[in-house]
């Protein structure tokens, strides 16, 4: 199949342009060429002090960093790595994965297989010890998760909901031996669905506490939520409320519910299951999104008023952009039109790493386009998860946003580069920009090496802004 994609009067740009865009995919499509902003970048806080001054590099994953030669695998590895520091992943299991999977060669087949062996394997020797058997199936969750983002791209695309269940009945596990165990509840969402939550607390005092609801992003798993928050809340005592929404989770590979734009009609319950407990502070309820959720959480904060901090992570105001633009410029008002110029001049020039690039992305927006990808088919209808992308946009509401904002920006941000100064430049609130950067090993979207640090500069800005610590903060281990 050829590597390089259609165009109608100005092939060649197309092509370029969508090969260079699509190729360097890493879980979201990054834009060939990102518009210049009009807005200028504040100057940042780091957030911490950089530990040595590295030396100059042309890559944003240099030397011990760079674990596969292709970006998309490099990144999500380095995520599982990440999670190491909260118990979410073994660097000798990381690295021993990564190790037989290059050996191997490099593809979703062998690293969707080689990390579900490694969930598999950690499962069946749970053991009868409770804190062995917590800590691995946390470890497992974490590795089913690395599968599943790949699996679309591999032999067997139809096994996605099945790895996603595997996951969850680890994250459950995990969830039910945490000590307290976190609670487990199904939160109203509309007529016919409920959102799952879990409720994380230092102890079952019922000492009101506050308490931090954090948003997963497009393709994340609750395991990421562990690592990127629920772990720091629980040292810090706070409570942590984990759940999932519609295009995440259960709610997308079970129920079959893809992304609302509307996601203060999400947040809202939640908030209203918050308030109605002793052990919840209703004074310091904080709101966090990660990754495209930077974009979900202040859509709802900006519409729900007993939210009293928000944090994007980063701050995104349109996912969108983050498609190339010679894709984003076939989508027009007719249906018709766009999506045969999709099916006629794109998806038969796609070749396989750029249509699993674009079946990840557009399966949470359609539930054509799911069914479609786990057949291992890029979808025919183009248009209709195109405008529910684009109702995505936030820039008309950012300004309503009222309570105090954290906006995290990172060095060599490959999926939203420059929109989060942008969204830090609109808020009309007490604001605070902080860039996270490679002097701390902290680079590229959402610091995937780096997430104890994440969680320090997130949780010191909450602490000051809402107050505090009360009692002896709670040990993870």
């Amino acid at each position: 199949m050829p590597s390089t994609l259609p165009s109608r009067s100005h092939g060649p740009t197309r092509r370029g342009a969508l090969a260079a865009g699509l190729a360097t995919g890493t879980g979201a499509l990054v834009a060939a060429a990102t518009p210049a902003q009009a807005t200028p970048t504040p100057e940042p806080d780091t957030g911490t002090s950089p530990c040595a001054d590295p030396s100059p590099t042309s890559s944003p994953a240099p030397g011990a960093m760079r674990l596969f030669a292709d970006e998309s695998f490099n990144f999500s590895a380095l995520m599982a790595l990440g999670g190491c520091g909260m118990g979410a992943g073994e660097v000798g299991e990381v690295l021993s994965a990564v190790n037989a999977i290059n050996a191997a060669g490099l593809g979703a087949q062998t690293y969707t297989a080689e990390f579900r062996r490694w969930g598999d394997r950690l499962v069946a020797t749970a053991g009868n010890h409770k804190e062995t058997r917590r800590w691995r199936f946390l470890r497992a969750a974490q590795y089913y998760a690395q599968a599943l983002f790949f699996v679309l791209g591999s032999d067997n695309p139809g096994d996605e909901k099945k790895l996603y269940l595997a996951g969850r009945h680890a994250w459950d596990s995990f969830a039910r031996l945490c000590e307290p165990a976190a609670l487990t509840d199904i939160v109203r969402y509309d007529k016919k669905t409920s959102l799952p939550v879990w409720f994380f607390r230092p102890d079952d005092s019922g000492k009101p506490r506050p308490t931090v609801i954090l948003t997963n992003g497009s393709d994340g798993q609750n395991v990421d939520m562990w690592t990127y928050g629920v772990s720091t809340a629980l040292d810090r005592d706070w409570n942590a409320l984990v759940y999932d929404g519609p295009g995440q989770g259960q709610l997308l590979f079970v129920d079959q519910l893809t992304f609302t734009p509307r996601w203060e009609r999400v947040v809202t319950p939640l908030v209203d299951w918050l308030v109605r407990r002793r052990d919840v502070d209703a004074r310091r309820i904080a709101l966090t999104g990660l990754s495209m959720a930077g974009d979900l959480a202040p859509r709802a904060a900006a519409f729900e008023p007993r939210i009293s901090a928000l944090v994007a992570m980063p701050g995104t105001l349109s996912p969108w952009l983050a498609f190339p633009p010679e894709i984003r410029e076939i989508v027009t008002a007719d249906k018709a039109e766009t999506n045969r110029i999709w099916n006629e001049e794109v998806v038969p020039e796609l070749n396989p790493q750029q249509a699993y690039t674009l079946e990840k992305r557009l399966e949470p927006f359609s539930v054509e386009a799911m069914l479609a990808a786990r057949s291992g088919r890029v979808p025919t209808d183009f248009w209709t998860p195109a405008q529910r992308i684009m109702a995505l946009d936030i820039n008309g509401v950012v300004g309503r946003i009222k309570v105090p904002t954290l906006v995290l920006d990172y060095e060599d941000e490959q999926f939203y580069p420059g929109q989060p100064a942008e969204f830090h430049e609109k808020l009309r609130c007490p604001k605070k920009y902080v860039k996270l950067t490679a002097a701390t090993g902290a680079q590229l979207h959402c610091s995937p090496m780096a997430p104890q640090q994440h969680g320090e500069v997130v949780f010191d800005w909450l602490e000051d802004t809402l107050g505090r610590r009360a009692g002896r903060a709670h040990q993870r281990r």
